[in-house]
């Protein structure tokens, strides 16, 4: 029987993309495995009787999603997706996307069970690897079925020493994140962070610029135009200075040009990962989840990025936005300066870890050696 490993990422195309990223690379190192990913269906669900409003489900496969899987089946088709069946009746009971990641994975767990037996009958099950999200098929994978189960964290080191943290503040504290407001917390392994920070308009100003759209939430499921969403002539006066794309870019040849000097990023894990592999600084421009303390990291930690001053409801002004992209790119300040430079090291720690006899490379070798003697 051929060697498998199963993957199991949360919804959303950013997890997606990362339980795709170390399928390709252990088949890069081990080609002899088999790979397959489950994909969550969007469930049938019933939101009359839930909370009386809107509720903002999870993105499942959406349209730009199907895309990119379909562009991984071809470029890699020693990948196997297997795309689990949708919930039957599922009723949400919060409006919290976060929860939902939480929720759906659990009501998917009858629909998972049976895909990993079936797997198993062609295919000896060497590690089934989850996202943070999805740890409530651990009971399915491990307790049940006795198959080596793997935490699969898809954001940094940092933000994981906070999640252990949790239960402390759990113990030691009587009031909310939110009601701390600037107060600063201690936590081991992370700079000090302010409370405010924990989770829970836009201006061409430079030369060669590219921006990349995202279908507003409200439209996810239709076509959109770039003219009705934009200010009226938008395009056409900026036509000299930018190109703007919808939906998406391919990020990672677009950070890996050698004319790109810098990233205005909501910092999310994945964006941050891509551009600190290539050298290329960032303006950090969080929006929610972990990216507020991905931001400390990249500002007051690691010395890559610049911050945008919010205002008070929380956005961002073009003036606050053009001062920042001015300073990073043309500007002869020492900032500038030292946050490139900050940005060159890191790089060059990356390309370290990551070739033959580097930290990251031994690291998966002794992992996948663990899975071989079973």
């Amino acid at each position: 029987m051929e060697e498998a490993i199963v993957l199991y990422p949360s919804p959303g195309r950013g997890h997606l993309i990362s339980m795709v990223e170390l399928g390709k690379l252990i088949l890069k190192h081990h080609p002899s495995f088999s790979i397959t990913i489950l994909i969550l269906s969007k469930p049938n669900t019933n939101t009359n009787i839930a909370t009386g409003s809107d509720i903002a489900l999870p993105q499942y496969v959406d349209s730009s999603t199907a895309q990119y899987i379909a562009t991984v089946k071809t470029t890699t088709p020693s990948l196997t997706f297997h795309h689990l069946p949708p919930i039957s009746e599922f009723t949400p009971t919060t409006s919290s996307p976060a929860e939902l990641n939480y929720i759906s994975p659990r009501l998917n767990n009858f629909n998972l069970h049976q895909a990993l037996k079936t797997i198993s009958q062609t295919s000896k099950l060497k590690a089934f690897i989850i996202d943070f999200f999805c740890d409530a098929a651990f009971e399915v994978s491990k307790t049940n079925l006795g198959i080596p189960t793997y935490y699969f964290f898809t954001s940094g080191a940092s933000t994981l020493a906070l999640f252990l943290y949790l239960s402390t503040f759990h113990k030691t504290m009587d009031k909310s994140f939110k009601d701390l407001n600037h107060t600063l917390l201690d936590i081991p392994g992370f700079p000090p962070v302010k409370a405010s920070d924990m989770p829970e308009n836009y201006k061409i100003v430079v030369k060669d610029s590219l921006w990349v759209v995202r279908n507003p939430p409200q439209n996810k499921e239709k076509e959109f135009n770039l003219d009705e969403i934009l200010p009226k002539g938008f395009l056409e006066r900026t036509k000299d200075r930018g190109f703007v794309v919808k939906e998406w870019a391919p990020q990672v040849a677009v950070l890996s040009h050698d004319s790109v000097g810098g990233f205005v990023t909501h910092c999310g894990w994945n964006s941050v990962l891509e551009a600190i592999c290539v050298g290329v600084p960032m303006i950090a421009w969080p929006l929610y989840a972990e990216q507020r303390l991905n931001r400390v990291l990249l500002v007051e930690e690691m010395k890559v990025g610049l911050e945008l001053k919010e205002l008070e409801d929380g956005l961002v002004s073009g003036e606050e936005l053009e001062k920042r992209v001015r300073e990073l790119m043309e500007s002869e300040s020492e900032v500038r300066r030292a946050v490139r430079e900050r940005a060159s090291v890191f790089r060059d720690g990356v390309v370290a870890a990551v070739k033959e006899g580097g930290s990251s490379h031994v690291a998966l070798a002794k992992l996948i050696e663990l899975w071989r003697q079973d």
